[in-house]
């Protein structure tokens, strides 16, 4: 039998060892229950969630994992993409009051595959502003950019097959090839951005949550980087895991000075939440 000393310390270990996705994904769905998120709007929903990882640490790269392509769940390290992604569909549960994990799952799945089917590396929406079209047709979110800029966005997308190197999957010819169709598609789609030298004047109709696609002055790459756009004293700063500092955060500029601190930052796509049917 344990004693009671064994007992506590057994408890002090299990109480120090992280947390699972699992039960951090619980606690999310705890924390909308006492709030009662579920009554909210859809972008006051995802400033919640996205706030409640705030202090999480930053990881490249946690998608790119050894085998075939398969659905990668990490709410212990995030990247811009995932946090957005984890955000918002964690926000679309709590909406739609469906508080399983296998719930979540589901809707990563379906938020983070083009057509929310998984079929190899090349059907993950590896491109920021196809995510934003492929995310559109589905009805997840709206393309708020077509709506505020309407300023065409024409800059062919063609970076991971000019540096097919850097992806170890796109040394298989076959998957190299989808890729190239894929940008191929994308580069003729028919997308929008705001300018940063105009974003300013924009800010008024950018909402709470609203999701924001930071576009890039790189060639062959449409989005560098994504956020959550949040009110904070009555102006407009973005909630995102960067890089530098290494963790989530918002930004103490708002988000239009956060724009104009970088040549390489040309502007923004927006992508805006829809209410879950």
């Amino acid at each position: 039998m344990v004693g009671e000393k064994g007992a506590s310390r057994a408890a002090s270990i299990l109480q120090d060892l992280p947390l699972t996705d699992e039960q951090i994904c619980r606690r999310r769905f705890d924390l909308a229950v006492r709030e009662s998120l579920a009554d909210r709007p859809i972008g006051e929903i995802i400033v919640a969630m996205g706030t409640s990882f705030l202090g999480t640490p930053y990881a490249a790269h946690t998608l790119e994992t050894d085998g075939p392509e398969r659905l990668v769940v990490n709410l212990r390290e995030l990247d811009c993409v995932t946090f957005v992604e984890s955000t918002l569909a964690l926000s679309r549960c709590v909406k739609r009051r469906a508080h399983r994990f296998e719930d979540y799952t589901e809707q990563l799945r379906h938020i983070r595959y083009r057509g929310g089917a998984i079929d190899g590396y090349a059907s993950r929406l590896h491109y920021f502003s196809e995510w934003i079209l492929d995310n559109v047709r589905k009805g997840v979110v709206s393309d708020a950019s077509r709506e505020l800029g309407r300023v065409p966005y024409k800059d062919e997308t063609n970076f991971m097959s000019e540096h097919k190197e850097s992806y170890r999957q796109l040394a298989d010819e076959t998957v190299l090839k989808t890729i190239k169709e894929i940008e191929e598609q994308l580069s003729a789609s028919e997308r929008y951005f705001i300018p940063k030298e105009l974003f300013e004047k924009h800010t008024i109709a950018i909402r709470q949550g609203d999701i924001i696609g930071i576009t890039t002055g790189v060639g062959g790459l449409d989005i560098a980087h994504t956020g959550i756009a949040v009110e904070s004293n009555g102006k407009v700063r973005y909630l995102h895991a960067p890089l530098s500092g290494g963790t989530v955060q918002i930004t103490e500029s708002t988000l239009s000075e956060y724009l104009l601190k970088s040549k390489g930052r040309t502007g923004v796509m927006v992508a805006r939440p829809v209410e879950p049917g």
